[in-house]
């Protein structure tokens, strides 16, 4: 699928996101393990968010959805069953790398794989963890999917992350749910804390000092009724978007604003960007709010160490915004970004260039001049959700209409990006 956009004249409007990715997840699977039936409202329309339930279905689990309210009939902690052929996460490696925490613990065999960008990215970074907690898995050339994950007691562990990735803590601390004892996970920078406020909220004992996290085996988790809040990653391209194009200003309502993901606003008003948050609520141990932003010229700026870790899905769209800046974006430390669903690095530059945009690649990272003007070009998403929106955004501010080939990707996450957007633009 191939989507046209023009350049924008102003970009105006409110609008409500769809829920968070990464909080649907964490409910679904949690809620999955309970006991009783939970209601989740406003989960993720994306196509990761579905391979999540699909993957439950297919584990017994009872699950109802219409639109954006899914209830889910929880099995307990021992009630999944086997299934009957091999779980398939799409192109989520949110969903196969927590999921596989939980199916390490069952008494089944169970095998889980992906589409092809998944099977090309690694696995060996949940493998060892598990591993340590008794966990008999393997992959095809020790490291890709498919998955093979045999019954296996699970042990408790103290486990130092080599690499901050909230998907590893998560797929650790779901597996030390079976595990007797206290399971213990140490981040070397802090990352999202969506599975840490879940797990209270579904009843786990849990307690976070600083880095370190420890779980209470065998809990028992209790079903709740619970709201997914906006998007904050998805809001990033309407963000972006707002301080691209002159005269533009934007409300996005019901935004999460987790104090571990809201590093994003706190990067673009330290580059410059008018950007105000007027009230701030909490449900269910996230904090929500609306976020406004107005066009504004934006200085640059510079990502790495701690920061990447936070920003690691935004990097894609800060890079457009880097290009429009006056000093110019650089990122380091992201060599993460090279095993995403593409090597962003390398997709991020290539289209870049396309757009007629200076770029120096480095192996963890880049450097993107400021003050630079974007053309019209034929762009590619190279089936990847975010390179597709992060170079929608990119279009509005081109000299004349771009062509984007692959726009389906942005299906993964955020099926209504495209409708969204096109209906922001001013009417005069």
């Amino acid at each position: 699928m191939t989507e046209r956009i023009a350049p924008a004249g102003r970009l105006e409007g409110a609008l409500r996101l769809p829920g968070d990715k990464s909080i649907s997840h964490r409910y679904a699977l949690l809620a999955a393990i309970a006991e009783g039936r939970s209601r989740i409202h406003n989960y993720s329309s994306g196509a990761d968010c579905a391979s999540t339930l699909a993957c439950l279905r297919a584990l017994g689990v009872g699950i109802e959805r219409d639109g954006a309210e899914v209830a889910i009939h929880g099995c307990g902690l021992d009630g999944l069953k086997a299934p009957a052929g091999t779980l398939d996460a799409g192109n989520s490696g949110s969903t196969i790398r927590m999921l596989s925490g939980i199916l390490a613990a069952q008494a089944f065999h169970s095998r889980i794989t992906g589409d092809e960008s998944l099977s090309r990215r690694p696995m060996d970074r949940i493998m060892r963890p598990l591993a340590g907690m008794g966990a008999s898995i393997s992959a095809r050339d020790g490291r890709y999917p498919p998955l093979e994950i045999r019954p296996a007691r699970l042990q408790a562990i103290d486990y130092t992350l080599p690499v901050a990735s909230a998907q590893v803590k998560t797929c650790v601390l779901l597996a030390g749910l079976y595990a007797e004892g206290t399971t213990t996970v140490r981040e070397p920078a802090r990352t999202r804390d969506h599975t840490e406020i879940a797990l209270r909220e579904f009843g786990a004992e849990i307690d976070v000092r600083g880095r370190a996290i420890a779980l209470r085996g065998r809990p028992r988790l209790a079903a709740r009724d619970l709201a997914v809040p906006g998007d904050l990653s998805s809001a990033a391209f309407f963000l972006v978007a707002a301080l691209l194009v002159p005269g533009s200003h934007l409300v996005l309502e019901h935004v999460g604003l987790n104090p571990t993901r809201s590093a994003l606003l706190d990067f673009l008003v330290s580059m410059g960007a008018d950007i105000r948050v007027p009230d701030l609520a909490f449900q269910a141990g996230e904090a929500v709010g609306a976020v406004g932003v107005r066009y504004s010229k934006v200085r640059g700026g510079v990502v790495e160490k701690d920061l990447t870790a936070a920003l690691i899905d935004e990097i894609p769209v800060l890079a457009v915004l880097g290009a429009a800046s006056e000093e110019g974006l650089t990122v380091r430390d992201a060599a993460e970004l090279r095993v995403k669903e593409t090597d962003r690095i390398a997709t991020v530059a290539e289209n870049l260039e396309r757009m007629g945009v200076q770029v120096e690649v480095f192996p963890d990272g880049f450097r993107v001049r400021g003050g630079q003007r974007f053309r019209a070009a034929e762009l590619d998403s190279f089936g990847d959700h975010r390179i597709a929106m992060a170079f929608a955004v990119a279009a509005l501010a081109a000299e004349g209409e771009s062509v984007i080939h692959g726009a389906e990707a942005a299906s993964v996450s955020f099926p209504e990006f495209f409708r969204l957007l096109a209906a922001l633009r001013a009417k005069t």
